[in-house]
């Protein structure tokens, strides 16, 4: 045959193999004699219906009852204030008290860290504590100040007023920062995108916050050793430096800021132990650890009050708050100033990522503790409202808080109103306290800082299960850590985010198929009655049953066929997996199959069926003109290498972990196709699809072409024999007819013999009521017009062996080719 004469014949048999979808005749021609054949076959029909853009779009398209969920989903309040009884408000009033005096000396503390006064974190925390309960679905959060937040709006004001000296206020950069990010956040939660916090992997926020804390301690260590005259807006590693360099010029101010650190353990560590050996008082010690805050600013404010009542102004013995306004002295409507909202834009990304997900994690930890639902759309909803109203009071951005909300769910909070009354404590530590609050030292703030930062820093136990899981990932949190401790925080958000995306997409390139063979099983249940009696052996002395060796076990006699990876270390290495037949390779996605990972599992199905499959045709025929510079023509060597080699017959493709598929991936299997149609020219290879079930996919695939026989033309149809998986109704069918019921579906099997044999001790009778029986029940599970999706793995390889033994056998060469390829296939 010339090159041109094959290229013909190639190209003849290609569009005969496949439906000609411009030819809408043609289409039609073959869905007719697809549902003719069904019909005679199991004697009812199903054509499966594609779906349509336009249904795409009506489904977008909300109903009504849809709208009223949405919007009774934007309030869950309204769904439990109604209930709210006494009980609820006793527990939440303690709960709440309980909250807000811990709340308040944390706000101020950490208000510093946000370069602004102690003020301006009791109106961040008062906003979350009053707006929460709305909007939110945890009893057991605290939207208020964190460490983390505020140390990223001090390090934008900073970065701002470097760029911009004296242009800006550091309450008005803070109070832009805090409305822009609460409003990205709650127009994420109207639009119900809670889902896309889940693309933040779990490592890249661990080394944050580590990397947060280290950051956090380093601007803190020299207000608790009262060194002045430092830049703790450095990189980590530099503020560490200088703050050693310069401990000679150490004040007062140690001895508060470590005596204070010292106190907050000790109170802690004791606590601790007091309630392991006193269960019984386990609340009463939980309560005094949650208020050790509040006891040692107190004790130190007393003493600085001491110090310093007879000593005027700005001839103080170590620093101390000073003058703070009384009650929301900063309320009001906050400039809205177009380039300072430009400004503090680019910082946006960092903070949102920052603080959503630190939200939804203590949110989601809690729900998981006391058995309720996180919404985290809500929780979006909750927390953007509260950054949006918290300039207008004079506050900044507000997060959930850990501290405080495990303070709350350990004082037995009911619902989330509690928050209300902490907000009380607030206002009234705005109106009534300020006074107080003019003596609080700076380094007892200091260290309390310190003291609810360190506990933050990932433990070496979580490193070692971070190592155990997934290596790769310590090595991303690992680096994290080092940019943020020799650069700065949003440098290492950024990176470890993105090498957890790269690591994800690496993964998804790189996922592994695996080409699979078949292994007969069965199942051997332990007899109960031997059970029983070894366990009478255990407890007693008398000796085991005679026979009960005997009856360990039941033997089920029926086998089914499993198919296992051909080099997988899974299971166990003596059994030994066999091909399914020769000719048919079974192929399983690891995972998605997208444009991402598509090349690599054309090019590994390609390869590895072409070393293990011969041409039909020992000479292809092209004339070395014809033939590509790319394609080497046949040698003899190889040919005889490869004559025990079966030749290609179907390819069947689990597609049980494949959901959608897109338009890269289609064209890799049309292009494959193509491929091993020319290869194994003049046999056509037949694809079989098992457990497809996205109806798009499903789609996608019949397009392209796939889902149909492979036959020269629609009139050979009517020789290919089907196989259909169907849903059978035998209500009424007697016990003589359901054991005929039986044999015909060992027969549709190819089990004939058995079949015939056991036939023959049931009646005729019997055997036409189950025909009709099988006649009147058989129901396809898909559309007949594409029969090569099955409905699992067993019935698709089932189908391919079925074609392939039939064309061996038309070829007269199944017995030859079978011994040949086992013999090579355990070679290979």
């Amino acid at each position: 045959m010339t090159g041109s004469k094959l290229k013909t014949f190639l190209n003849n048999a290609a569009s005969k193999a496949l439906p000609n979808f411009s030819d809408q005749h043609s289409k039609q021609k073959q869905t007719a004699s697809l549902e003719k054949i069904a019909r005679e076959t199991i004697g009812s029909t199903y054509l499966e219906e594609d779906p349509s853009v336009a249904e795409w779009f009506r489904g977008l398209v909300p109903s009504s009852r849809g709208v009223a969920e949405y919007v009774d989903e934007l309030f869950p309040s309204a769904r439990w204030v109604r209930r709210y009884n006494v009980s609820w408000l006793v527990g939440d009033a303690i709960a709440g008290i309980t909250v807000g005096l811990v709340v308040v000396p944390q706000a101020m503390a950490y208000a510093l860290l946000a370069r602004l006064t102690p003020a301006f974190g009791l109106y961040t925390t008062f906003t979350g504590a009053c707006l929460y309960w709305v909007f939110g679905t945890s009893k057991d959060i605290v939207i208020g100040t964190t460490a983390v937040g505020s140390l990223l709006v001090g390090s934008v004001i900073s970065k701002i007023e470097a760029e911009h000296p004296g242009v800006y206020r550091p309450e008005d950069i803070a109070h832009a920062l805090s409305f822009l990010a609460g409003a990205v956040l709650f127009v994420f939660g109207i639009l119900r995108l809670g889902w896309l916090i889940e693309f933040i992997p779990y490592i890249p926020i661990s080394a944050f916050v580590t990397s947060a804390s280290i950051t956090i301690i380093s601007t803190q260590l020299p207000t608790v050793l009262g060194i002045t005259g430092l830049n703790t807006r450095e990189s980590p590693y530099k503020v560490y430096v200088n703050t050693l360099k310069s401990l000679p010029r150490a004040r007062l101010d140690a001895a508060i800021g470590i005596t204070s650190i010292v106190l907050l353990w000790l109170i802690r560590d004791v606590c601790s132990k007091m309630e392991l050996r006193q269960p019984h008082r386990k609340r009463m010690w939980t309560l005094i650890s949650s208020l050790r805050l509040t006891f040692t600013i107190l004790l130190y404010t007393f003493i600085s009050w001491l110090v310093h009542r007879k000593v005027p102004a700005g001839h103080e013995k170590f620093r101390i708050v000073g003058h703070i306004e009384k009650g929301f002295s900063h309320a009001g409507v906050p400039p809205m100033d177009s380039k300072l909202f430009g400004l503090v834009a680019s910082e946006l990304p960092a903070i949102i990522i920052i603080l959503i997900v630190e939200h939804i994690a203590i949110a989601k930890s809690f729900g998981r503790i006391f058995n309720y639902t996180i919404i985290p759309s809500q929780e979006m909803i909750a927390q953007g409202a509260a950054n949006i109203l918290s300039p207008f009071v004079g506050g900044y951005v507000c997060t959930g808080s850990f501290g405080a909300s495990a303070v709350l769910s350990k004082a037995a909070v009911r619902t989330p109103l509690a928050g209300l009354f902490s907000a009380l404590v607030l206002v009234l530590a705005l109106y009534a306290l300020t006074a107080v609050f003019y003596y609080i030292p700076n380094a007892a703030l200091a260290g309390l800082i310190i003291h609810c930062t360190i506990n933050l820093i990932t433990p070496p136990k979580s490193l070692y299960k971070y190592w155990q899981l997934s290596p790769f990932e310590l090595f991303i949190w690992i680096c994290g850590v080092v940019i943020a401790f020799f650069t700065d925080l949003e440098t290492a958000i950024y990176v470890t985010v993105g090498l957890s995306f790269a690591m994800l997409l690496l993964r998804m390139a790189k996922s592994p198929g695996k080409f699979r063979g078949s292994v007969g099983v069965t199942r051997i249940v332990r007899n109960h009655r031997v059970q029983e009696a070894v366990a009478s052996c255990s407890s007693s002395a008398t000796a085991t049953p005679t026979g009960a060796h005997e009856t360990a076990a039941t033997h089920n006699s029926e086998t089914r066929q499993v198919y296992l990876p051909y080099d997988s270390k899974a299971h166990n290495p003596t059994v030994k997996v066999e091909p399914a037949y020769p000719g048919v390779f079974i192929y399983r996605f690891s995972e998605n199959f997208n444009y991402i990972n598509q090349a690599y599992h054309i090019d590994y199905l390609t390869s590895y069926i072409m070393k293990h499959t011969r041409r039909a045709r020992a000479d292809d025929g092209m004339r070395a003109s014809d033939r590509l510079w790319c394609d080497a023509p046949p040698f003899a060597k190889v040919d005889e290498e490869k004559s025990a080699l079966p030749i290609l017959r179907a390819v069947v493709l689990d597609f049980s972990t494949v959901n959608i598929i897109d338009i890269t991936s289609i064209q890799g299997l049309i292009d494959l196709r193509n491929t091993l149609d020319r290869y194994a020219a003049p046999a056509l290879v037949e694809w079989h699809f098992a457990g497809v079930q996205n109806r798009w996919t499903r789609r996608a695939l019949m397009f392209a072409g796939f889902g149909f026989p492979a036959a020269d033309s629609v009139d050979e149809l009517g020789h290919w024999c089907p196989a259909y998986t169907v849903a059978t109704s035998l209500a009424g069918a007697t016990e003589d007819e359901q054991r005929e019921l039986e044999v015909l579906h060992m027969e549709m099997r190819g089990n004939d013999e058995e079949g015939r044999e056991r036939g023959g001790k049931v009646g005729v009778q019997a055997r036409v009521r189950a025909v009709a029986l099988e006649k009147e029940g058989f129901q396809p599970i898909f559309g007949v017009d594409r029969p090569f999706f099955h409905i699992d793995l067993h019935d698709a390889v089932d189908a391919a062996v079925r074609d392939a033994k039939r064309q061996d056998e038309r070829g007269g060469m199944a017995s030859e080719s079978l011994g040949n390829y086992s013999g090579a296939r355990g070679e290979a």
